[in-house]
């Protein structure tokens, strides 16, 4: 449904997309996740034909954005970060009018508003003026315009920003609904509403796709190297903090200790050569100095630790 091939986007000298290339499938609700300045809403405006890229390009539904844009708007439904209302009309009015842009045909657009009102949990505020509505309101606005015409792909740029709890979990759950029948793309730098909606996660990092696949794929591919979590018991069996650090240094396949701040103050990270398991020569360091383990265990990378990791500034740059 959403190809886009060697996407580059330079703002002077500043690049902003580099060579962005990926697919979209029909009815896939892809999350495209990364940091502040990645890059993310700068793909989204391209793909919405808001600006031009700089080379490269795209298709949607076979459709090229630039040489075929009207087809493209046609089958798009987008969600700018600030949603695009007009503060002094009520939601009626101002679905009205975007329905009007859509060409809507006459006769079809107040069934067409109602329908869209009942998905987004509008109905009971059609007459109220969208200035006066709460946040979480106005997204649901902002939804409702781009669902208007029903489009096949639907593009949110970060969709509950500035959202309470209860409302980030109710625009999570519309969007889910929504995306049953619908190609979705998920824009934002909010890894857990990633996870809580979409079937495929794409992190992109200084203009630049680092990661793309399911969560569990990612995991696999960018988990990298166990580590073990080890707690030895406090008391006269509990080294000082360095000193342990030190001998859990010298265990053949470790490439680092990390001391972890937690209720028992002899806790460590140790992280392990690509494939290799650490534990039985832990256990022998242990019984060698004569500590008492509370904990020994492995743990992979989660998603977070993941996109930390492919998204970390790099030094002096």
């Amino acid at each position: 449904m959403i190809e886009v091939t060697h996407l580059v986007k330079d703002y002077g000298p500043i690049r902003a997309l580099d060579g962005v290339s990926f697919n979209v499938n029909r009815g896939e609700v892809v999350g495209f996740v990364g940091p502040n300045g990645a890059g993310k809403t700068t793909c989204m405006k391209i793909l919405t034909g808001f600006i031009s890229a700089t080379s490269g390009g795209a298709t949607i539904g076979g459709n090229d954005i630039v040489e075929q844009g009207l087809a493209v708007r046609s089958l798009l439904g987008y969600l700018p970060e600030n949603a695009p209302l007009y503060s002094d009309m009520t939601v009626r009015e101002y679905l009205t009018f975007v329905a009007r842009i859509r060409h809507i045909p006459g006769p079809s657009i107040d069934r067409r508003i109602h329908e869209t009102a009942e998905v987004v949990g509008l109905s009971d505020r059609l007459d109220q003026e969208t200035g006066t509505l709460s946040k979480g309101f106005r997204q649901r606005t902002g939804l409702a315009q781009a669902l208007i015409h029903n489009p096949p792909v639907l593009i949110l740029d970060e969709p509950t920003t500035g959202l309470d709890p209860n409302q980030i979990v109710e625009i999570r759950n519309l969007i889910r609904d929504i995306g049953l029948d619908r190609t979705v793309i998920l824009s934002t730098h909010n890894l857990s509403e990633v996870t809580a909606v979409c079937n495929r996660i794409i992190i992109i990092h200084q203009g630049r796709i680092v990661a793309d696949g399911t969560q569990q794929g990612i995991r696999e591919v960018h988990g990298g190297a166990y580590s073990v979590m080890l707690q030895i018991a406090p008391g006269p069996s509990c080294p000082d903090v360095a000193g342990a650090m030190a001998d859990l240094g010298t265990v053949p396949g470790c490439v680092g200790v990390d001391h972890v701040e937690s209720e028992v103050p002899c806790s460590f990270r140790i992280r392990a050569a690509e494939g290799v398991d650490l534990r039985g020569d832990l256990f022998c360091l242990a019984v060698a100095r004569k500590w008492t383990l509370l904990e020994i265990r492995n743990e992979q990378l989660d998603l977070e630790m993941i996109f930390q990791r492919l998204t970390r500034p790099v030094q002096g740059a």
